[in-house]
């Protein structure tokens, strides 16, 4: 038998994203009165002179941005990033480069304003999503046509707007691109972009969505994780639509949802968990509904989350494992009943507790197993019950046979 041992390699500014692991993404925008997704415009093929309409009659009377603050915060979400402008190019941000704006509209408010305000002052990471696609602007596709100074009137208009994002809303966390896909880092000037940001905001997180690595990796819709040392954050909808979608019902349970994210934080990663709220601003009931869920069961086993690194052990019967420390926990969404086999952990147990009842467990260890004994028939937790297994030193594990 062999040993593994898994460490990381963090940057200063990136510590808080690492430590993180759980944060609320929001799709949100005048696309959502049409209610059929984020892509609506594109898909239905929606010309501009009908899509404007739309977009200037959009009125979302029902945001109330410190519901939003509190519903992540309950939740145990540390971070929260916010759709600023999507494809459709409609800002719902006080931009002085268009009047294609939220606070130009009947709406007649920043909404980003307001929303960063409530973060603030709820002590909840800000984030913003930009993209760098846009359909509205009419040099878009200029670098793609060959117009070379369209896109210089492009470029010159997208890295203005981001330093309106990073310069009239306080501190910002984030920086979340996205449509970057029309040209590579050099078309869009992604070096020059990022530096700015970074000179307006020093301590912030950005993706690598400008088409340059920069900080983190972000997979869509699915679990990938990067490569030790390089972060990254999976981002994925409670049921299929981004953006608020009434016809879809495929709402994924909250023990689905809390499998994830513990997956997801098991490989090193996070989760940015989406809500798209209804054309007034209101979280659809069923998105409600399922961060209440999983608030609940963060509240007993968060610490099974907060501050974790890749684990070294990656597989069990019972689920999913994650590290925190010289913390091993056992998350069981397959409860075994009252005995569980852990194979391959070398390193000595000194102390196993489950954490819904504080109740100290029985255990054997021999070589690469462990034997946890006189553990309640039923699951005490209705989503995923956790046992955390206190190491002495640096948790080690085997590797498993070939």
């Amino acid at each position: 038998m062999s040993e593994v041992r898994v460490g990381d390699v963090t940057s200063p500014h990136l510590q808080w994203f690492l430590d993180a692991h759980f944060g609320m993404f929001i799709h949100w925008g005048a696309y959502s009165a049409l209610e059929r997704g984020e892509w609506v415009m594109n898909r239905e093929r929606w010309p501009i002179e009908e899509y404007e309409p739309i977009a200037h009659a959009w009125n979302p009377e029902r945001f109330r941005p410190d519901e939003w603050v509190g519903m992540a915060k309950d939740a145990g979400m540390k971070y929260l990033v916010c759709t600023s402008k999507h494809h459709d190019g409609f800002c719902l941000f006080d931009s002085k480069l268009t009047d294609y704006t939220t606070a130009h509209s009947a709406c007649g408010r920043d909404l980003m304003a307001e929303l960063a305000e409530a973060c603030h002052a709820g002590g909840l990471k800000l984030g913003f999503y930009y993209s760098l696609k846009d359909w509205h602007h009419p040099d878009y596709e200029c670098g793609h046509r060959g117009d070379a100074e369209g896109h210089e009137r492009f470029l010159e208009y997208i890295h203005g707007q981001v330093r309106e994002l990073c310069s009239n809303y306080g501190e910002l966390a984030v920086m979340w691109y996205d449509g970057g896909g029309l040209y590579d880092g050099e078309g869009w000037k992604a070096d020059e972009m990022n530096a700015m940001v970074r000179e307006l905001q020093p301590e912030i997180v950005i993706n690598n969505r400008s088409r340059v690595p920069e900080d983190y990796d972000t997979p869509e819709q699915h679990v990938a994780a990067s490569a030790a040392g390089r972060a990254w954050e999976t981002c994925m909808t409670m049921n299929g639509s981004w953006g608020w979608h009434a016809g879809d019902r495929a709402w994924k349970s909250a023990s689905e949802l809390i499998a994830t994210l513990v997956r997801v934080t098991s490989l090193g990663g996070n989760l940015l968990l989406n809500v798209g709220p209804r054309p007034d601003g209101a979280f659809p009931p069923e998105a409600a509904e399922r961060l209440e869920q999983i608030g609940a069961w963060m509240r007993v086993n968060g610490e099974a989350i907060y501050g974790a690194r890749r684990c070294p052990l990656q597989w069990g019967g019972f689920g999913q494992p994650t590290m925190v420390g010289d913390a091993l926990y056992l998350v069981a969404t397959k409860w075994l009943g009252s005995e569980m086999t852990v194979g391959m952990i070398k390193s000595p147990v000194a102390r196993a507790v489950l954490l819904d009842t504080d109740q100290e467990i029985a255990f054997e260890q021999a070589e690469d197993r462990l034997w946890l004994r006189g553990l309640p028939e039923l699951p005490p937790n209705p989503y995923a019950s956790v046992i955390r297994l206190e190491i002495e030193g640096e948790p080690e594990v085997y590797r498993p046979w070939l």
